[in-house]
């Protein structure tokens, strides 16, 4: 009888930043500086501690990388493939991956001696070590499909926002050309989850724009039902 395989287990996270003034997605990588360095650029990574949960090892990695007031993070996909490599652990590692979601001007990198972190475009990627792309690959079609049926946005934009700036994220994650702006603030508006503040804001050029803030009361009611969002 072949024996048993041993594990170590480890936690990644896929950390999306949306850049809504210049339209890009980016992913947070990191690379060790040494006398040796990596092939090739990795997603943050940790091994997970005996007292540890795994959710508490993302948000490690996450306040070890980032200052970040709001954000989204959930679990995305469980990975365990032979031939996979984590850090310099001496054993296959059963590796759990997580993504996040925050705006770029709102997350300040945090800097650590002897390793380089760095936001790059999602269609833009440097060398990536092994199998660190289809991670990102996978967690950016999570993404997608997660912003088309719930309010993930809204835990990343400010407390007050306006519909214009829930269309730029949805913009920049999607692309331009995933809907017109008057339809797809007239099916947001038709949700119900919003609820107009009754302040204006001026953001720019253009007349002053109404600020709306998440109901999330509103939404409660409907938080196991289908909704569209696209």
């Amino acid at each position: 009888m072949a024996p048993y395989e041993t594990f170590c287990v480890a936690v990644n996270t896929v950390i999306f930043s949306v850049d809504t003034q210049q339209h890009r997605l980016l992913v947070l990588l990191v690379n060790a500086q040494s006398a040796q360095p990596q092939s090739g650029w990795r997603l943050p990574t940790a091994l997970v501690r005996p007292d540890e949960s795994l959710a508490a090892v993302a948000g490690r990695i996450l306040q070890d990388k980032l200052t970040v007031d709001h954000l989204y993070l959930e679990q995305l996909y469980t990975f365990g493939n032979p031939s996979q490599q984590v850090l310099t652990a001496p054993e296959r590692a059963l590796l759990v991956s997580y993504f996040a979601l925050v705006r770029l001007e709102d997350a300040a990198l945090m800097t650590r001696q002897g390793s380089m972190t760095a936001w790059f475009n999602v269609g833009q990627l440097p060398e990536l070590e092994q199998d660190q792309g289809a991670i990102i690959d996978y967690g950016h079609h999570r993404l997608r499909n997660k912003l088309a049926y719930s309010p993930i946005a809204f835990n990343v934009l400010p407390e007050l926002f306006t519909l214009k700036e829930v269309y730029q994220l949805y913009c920049t994650v999607l692309g331009d050309n995933f809907a017109d702006y008057s339809n797809f603030r007239s099916r947001l508006l038709k949700l119900g989850i919003l609820a107009e503040t009754g302040i204006k804001a001026s953001r720019g050029a253009g007349r002053p724009a109404s600020l709306y803030r998440f109901d999330a009361a509103a939404f409660a009611p409907l938080q196991d039902q289908p909704l569209v969002f696209l």
